[in-house]
């Protein structure tokens, strides 16, 4: 089933459990994905992959406005159980991400092959992982355990 059916049947049952947290979060996914493919210069097939990429991108940014509302303190608390919920839906549709072992591995071979030996040169390595596996690593992580590897013993 495509992930935009599956938003579709999300959004008929959230409206027929009157359950408007899980329905807005979906008409937004939808709304950031009609902005994608209705920008000017956008080619593409509007297929699973350009879904996947919009609901990342939206990941990424409900994240980064929960670090946001959490270095607030009080004042930011209420937000964060929405940023939570709007998080975790968008993780229903993300392919799991792997796990420290594999991106390691990944990590290692990748400075082998580049024979990358400088922390100066981690950009590279990084770019190379991020766009030979898009969107099964967590850049965080790879950017941490790439440092890590190259940093001085």
């Amino acid at each position: 089933m495509s992930i935009e059916t599956q938003l579709q049947d999300l959004l008929k049952e959230a409206m027929r459990n009157r359950d408007a947290r899980t329905a807005d979060c979906v008409r937004m996914i939808k709304t950031k994905h009609m902005e994608r493919r209705t920008a000017a210069g956008f080619k593409g097939a509007l297929d699973d992959a350009l879904w996947l990429e919009v609901i990342a991108a939206y990941q990424k940014q409900l994240r980064k406005a929960r670090e946001e509302y959490a270095g607030l303190g009080e004042r930011g608390a209420e937000n964060l159980p929405q940023l939570d919920f709007e998080i975790e839906v968008c993780g229903r549709f993300l392919p799991k991400l792997a796990g420290e072992d594999e991106v390691r591995g990944v990590v290692k071979e990748a400075i082998a092959r580049l024979a990358v030996s400088d922390l100066k040169q981690a950009g590279k390595v990084l770019g190379d992982i991020m766009k030979t596996n898009k969107g099964k690593f967590d850049p965080a992580m790879v950017k941490r355990l790439l440092e890590a590897e190259l940093a001085p013993k």
